[in-house]
């Protein structure tokens, strides 16, 4: 069976009416929607471009000595 990493999103609908959503695991990842599916997929995506963002970002292994090896990690 596989386990599935599982994340919360905050949501909450405006006066305008749109759905507003934050993961409450990553605070920085924040979209909205005008219907709460539209939201949850556009959180998602944002999700998806912040990790990628990490990747291009990271070099705290970079900067010292030694062999650095890359694996795989699924979560899914």
């Amino acid at each position: 069976m596989k386990k599935g990493v599982n994340l919360t999103a905050l949501i909450k609908q405006s006066k305008s009416g749109k759905f507003i959503g934050q993961l409450q695991e990553f605070p920085a990842v924040l979209s909205q929607g005008d219907t709460e599916e539209e939201l949850l997929h556009n959180l998602q995506d944002a999700f998806l471009l912040l990790m990628e963002s990490n990747r291009k970002d990271n070099k705290l292994l970079a900067k010292g000595e030694g062999k650095i090896t890359k694996r795989k990690l699924s979560l899914v």
